[in-house]
C-alpha cells in the first residue's frame, strides 16, 4: 500500500536571498548597510519590511528588486540566479517581472494618467492603443473612470496612489515592491490603497513586499520582518498568530 506524503502548505519562495551584505562610502566613511541578510519573500504573501529609518529596509527591497547589486551574497528569482545576470538582460528582467510603488509616486506630470499607467507595457513593445485601453480599463477598476484624461497634478493623493498602482501592476509583474505606500495619505485612504493592493495585486504566484513605518496597516501583512542595524531581527507570519520564524 502506497502512503502520500502530506502536502506541504508553506508557500514557495518567489524571491530567496542568502548572505547579502552591502556597503556604502569608504575609508572611515564607509558604512555597512546590510550584514548577512538571509530572507524569502513567499508567493502568494504580502510581505511587510519593518523597522527604523536608516536600517536598511530600502536597501533591501533596492537589492530584492536588481535596482542596487550587492557587494557579496546571492538573490534568486525562482531558480535564476539575478545577478548573474548581464545587465541588459537583467534590465529586461526588471522590466517584465518585477513593479514598483513608490512612496513619492514619480508620476510624469506631462502625461496624462492614462500615459502614466501605460508606460510599463509601451516599454515592453506593446502598441499604443493596446497599452492605453489596458491602462483605461485598469484605472476605471481603480475608480478613476472620470479622471482619464486628467494630469497628476489635477488629483488628489489617495488619486495619485491608485495611478501609481496601475502602473505597477498593468504588466502583470511577479513582484510587487511597495516603499512607504501610504505614508502621504490619511488613514482612510491608506486603509483603501492597501485593499486595492490585496485585491488587485495578489495571486498564488505574485507576491507582494511592502517597506512602511505604519503600524495601522499591519493587519493586511501576511508576514512581517523586522530589520534593525542593518540585520534582519525577527519574522513573524501574522496568519498564524504567535509564530515567530
Amino acid at each position: 500500500m502506497t502512503v502520500n506524503a502530506p502536502t506541504s502548505t508553506t508557500p514557495q519562495p518567489l524571491v530567496s536571498a542568502r548572505g547579502l551584505n552591502k556597503s556604502f562610502g569608504s575609508g572611515e566613511a564607509r558604512v555597512h548597510v546590510l550584514k548577512d541578510i538571509d530572507v524569502e519573500i513567499r508567493k502568494g504573501e504580502m510581505t511587510f519590511l519593518i523597522g527604523p529609518s536608516g536600517c536598511g529596509k530600502t536597501t533591501l527591497i533596492s537589492i530584492l528588486g536588481a535596482i542596487l547589486h550587492p557587494d557579496s551574497g546571492e538573490v534568486k528569482f525562482r531558480e535564476d540566479s539575478l545577478f548573474s545576470l548581464r545587465e541588459r538582460r537583467l534590465a529586461a528582467h526588471r522590466l517584465r517581472h518585477f513593479g514598483f510603488i513608490f512612496q513619492q509616486f514619480n508620476l510624469l506630470n506631462a502625461l496624462t494618467i492614462t500615459e502614466n499607467a501605460a508606460i510599463p507595457l509601451i516599454a515592453q513593445g506593446e502598441q499604443s492603443p493596446t497599452a492605453t485601453r489596458r491602462a483605461r480599463e485598469l484605472l476605471c477598476q481603480l475608480g478613476l473612470e472620470k479622471q482619464l484624461n486628467n494630469y497628476p497634478a489635477q488629483l488628489s493623493g489617495g488619486q495619485q496612489q491608485r495611478v501609481a498602482i496601475a502602473r505597477a501592476i498593468i504588466h502583470e509583474p511577479a513582484l510587487l515592491i511597495c516603499d512607504e505606500p501610504t505614508a502621504s495619505l490619511d488613514a482612510a485612504t491608506g486603509r483603501q490603497v492597501m485593499e486595492i493592493l490585496r485585491s488587485s495585486a495578489m495571486n498564488p504566484e505574485r507576491a507582494v513586499i511592502v517597506v512602511t513605518h505604519d503600524n495601522r496597516i499591519y493587519e493586511f501583512a501576511d508576514r512581517i520582518i523586522s530589520m534593525a542595524d542593518g540585520r534582519i531581527e525577527s519574522i513573524k507570519d501574522t496568519s498564524s498568530p504567535g509564530k515567530d520564524t
